[in-house]
């Protein structure tokens, strides 16, 4: 059964950090790049950053780059949002995304909530 579980939300003040979690299992973790979307109310689930199968390449919004960072552990299936200077405009549900790189399949996880207010 495939499952992506993140953990690691919750509420933070402007400014302050928090790290994210998404464990995998029921794929090949390794045969896939990994997201982190997310969802603030009203919008468009947006693209977070990106970090390609091996861990080598990674990718991100404008908006958070040089503020959060995205990171792989292929031998404990998880990936990581590392995500510091929070704003209240980073407050949305956070989701893990698996994209397989040889076929059209991929997974989500349920999402966490990520909310950043004084």
């Amino acid at each position: 059964q495939v499952q992506l579980v993140e953990s690691g939300g919750g509420l933070v003040q402007p400014g302050g950090s928090l790290r994210l979690s998404c464990a995998a299992s029921g794929f090949i973790f390794s045969g896939y790049a990994m997201n982190w979307y997310r969802q603030a109310p009203g919008n468009e689930r947006e693209l977070v950053a990106r970090i390609s199968s091996t861990g080598g390449n990674t990718n991100y919004a404008d908006s958070v780059k040089d503020r959060f960072t995205i990171s792989r552990d292929n031998n404990k299936k998880t990936v990581y949002l590392q995500m510091n200077s929070l704003q209240s405009s980073d407050t949305a549900v956070y989701y893990c995304n698996a994209r397989s790189v040889i076929s059209r399949m991929e997974y989500w996880g349920k999402g966490t909530l990520v909310t950043v207010s004084s």
